[in-house]
């Protein structure tokens, strides 16, 4: 390998730290779920009106407009969070700072398990990887 190469992998950081990185991200958001802490959850969303989530045919606009979505699905009275799971994850990386995150979600509560698949794209910020866009199915 040249001086350059490596060079510019230490600058952008090797593939499979990225990859470790943002599976850290997942990690500690199904860690944060499972204590019902959901603004440690929401820390893995990028804090931007840009942020983008669709679930069931609906869409949310804004890390604010998701967190009121999940308070209301999963933290309205009468409601649990129940403990979260994913499985089958798997990270491509688009780029030196973007991602594709495909996998599955489970989610066990007293009455019900609901999951589906999800698929997110992730970008690198000076503060690490947070998921920018979240398509989730049930």
């Amino acid at each position: 390998m040249s001086h350059l190469a490596l060079a510019v992998i230490l600058a952008i950081g090797a593939p499979a730290d990225d990859e470790k990185a943002i599976r850290g991200v997942l990690d500690a958001q199904v860690a944060a779920w499972n204590k019902g802490d959901l603004a440690g959850f929401m820390a893995g969303y990028w804090n931007s009106d840009k942020l983008f989530y669709i679930s069931g045919g609906k869409s949310a606009q804004g890390w604010k407009a998701l967190k009121e979505r999940y308070e209301k699905i999963y933290q309205g009275e009468g409601k649990e969070m129940g403990k979260l799971a994913f499985s089958e994850l798997n990270v491509e990386l688009l780029s030196g700072d973007a991602a594709l995150v495909r996998g599955k979600w489970e989610v066990t509560m007293t009455k019900e398990t609901v999951g589906g698949w999800f698929t997110l794209i992730v970008k690198k910020f000076p503060v690490g990887w947070k998921v920018t866009h979240d398509h989730t199915s049930k």
